[in-house]
């Protein structure tokens, strides 16, 4: 025991005590420190030993859950602000640094903002502002980056969804990627990785396969999507470097018994790892039965994702997206999006939250492990294992406080960089019963 104790304001130590971690796939009684002045999670017998030190503040949940902050992988857009728009610089910083204030109060702490096909001119213009965006580590900025998603446009057009044909591409070299996207979008720098951390393609199209390579030697992450691959090519995909697939079951061929197309990579197989992969669970994108089978079949590479449009957050209404090269409208009905006129899904409306708390009634799955889905699967797959998605010493100390209700997890407290950044305010009316999850959770 330390001979003198000392209360350490300069240090902004908070101290959580009567609460249950997520830890692996265990909900465990302990407490946790996190310091505001370093962002990190804190080795409490270090700082009480060593150091002396008493935490400046000490917050008895009374029981409640606390999970690493949710990591969401594919997020369009939300709140009014489409991340594949034509704005001025001024105006698309402004409204990105909007959409981050009011992301991280949905629980979403670091995210990977997706630009779906677009002209070359379009990427070029907003990639830039797209990049990882943390490194001040600044609370009060929300939701920071960990880097962009392309998703497209080097698709295939039998498998394009919603995306607009007419600016799909192949590649038959790099210098192809290179000239869409933009050189400096797909280069790290000494100060960090590049601004693109994972694209989306067809790996039958093109030289894609090939190239592969040359994406991971750049630190970018290459997902199988939008891709008519049989379960060779998709072999072969993985094998050159695929480490994981957009949208499991949407948007590509489906599982046949005498082909398994790209769902068969996630069996085991003697030579190749399996990807992770992202799933919608929305009620809208795929039935649950199917959910809880991907799940079943590979349980560690499972990531839930929302691929939100820019409509969420927002009362049902037609709404202006841009669309490769064409202006169009999407309209949303409660958690159903459609492209104005057809039949066509173009994303969702839904929160990562509401996809966990779907996942939980639909599969069968502990609280644990459905949150593992939106922490720290996708970290390892972002390659930020330690770092984020996790409660361990030393990590980032972005935290999400769980309540329960008969409707599954309520998030009741986000903190961001060791600093509370939003607290749940309990109403008995919600104003807007048109999206009531972003309503309750989020003020403007």
């Amino acid at each position: 025991m330390p001979s003198v104790l000392r209360q350490a304001p300069n240090h902004g130590i908070t101290k959580f005590t009567n609460c249950r971690l997520v830890r692996g796939d265990q909900l465990v009684w302990e407490d946790i420190w996190v310091s505001s002045k370093t962002g990190k999670i804190v080795r409490s017998q270090a700082a009480f030993y060593d150091g002396m030190v008493l935490p400046e503040e000490t917050v008895n949940l009374g029981g409640r859950i606390i999970s690493p902050g949710m990591i969401e992988c594919q997020l369009n857009g939300a709140f009014g602000f489409n991340f594949s728009t034509s704005l001025d610089g001024a105006q698309y910083a402004k409204s990105l640094q909007e959409l981050n204030r009011k992301l991280v109060q949905t629980g979403v702490t670091s995210y990977v903002p997706t630009v779906t096909s677009q002209t070359s001119e379009l990427y070029k213009q907003v990639l830039p502002y797209l990049g990882p965006s943390g490194q001040q580590r600044e609370a009060g900025d929300g939701a920071e980056s960990l880097g962009a998603h392309v998703e497209g446009p080097f698709l295939n057009p039998g498998k394009n969804g919603v995306h607009n044909k007419k600016v799909l591409r192949e590649a038959h070299s790099f210098q192809d990627i290179e000239d869409m996207y933009g050189a400096s979008n797909l280069t790290p720098t000494a100060d960090g990785p590049a601004r693109v951390k994972v694209v989306t393609a067809a790996p039958e199209l093109g030289n894609m396969t090939s190239l592969i390579s040359e994406w991971r030697s750049r630190g970018i992450i290459y997902s199988i999507g939008h891709s008519e691959a049989t379960y060779e090519e998709a072999s072969a995909a993985v094998a050159g470097g695929a480490t994981m697939i957009t949208h499991l079951f949407n948007a590509m061929r489906p599982l046949h018994h005498r082909n398994p197309g790209i769902f068969g990579v996630l069996g085991i197989a003697e030579s190749l790892p399996r990807p992770y992969f992202g799933i919608i669970s929305d009620g809208i994108h795929l039935h649950p039965t199917t959910i809880k089978i991907a799940w079943n079949a590979h349980p560690d590479g499972f990531i839930l994702v929302t691929d939100a449009m820019h409509m969420a957050g927002l009362p049902d209404g037609t709404y202006q997206w841009t669309n490769g090269d064409s202006e169009q409208f999407i309209t949303k009905k409660g958690a159903l999006c459609l492209l104005e006129g057809t039949e066509t899904i173009a994303g969702s409306s839904i929160t990562l939250i509401e996809c966990v708390n779907n996942f939980l009634v639909w599969s069968g799955a502990t609280i644990p492990q459905a949150i593992k889905a939106v922490t720290s699967t996708p970290a390892t797959m972002l390659g930020m294992q330690g770092v984020k998605g996790t409660l361990d010493a030393g990590a980032d100390a972005d935290l999400v406080i769980f309540s329960e209700d008969n409707n599954g997890l309520v998030i009741d407290e986000v903190w961001k960089f060791g600093s509370k950044v939003f607290e749940r305010e309990v109403t008995s009316t919600v104003s807007d019963a048109s999206d009531s999850t972003f309503a309750s959770s989020v003020s403007a």
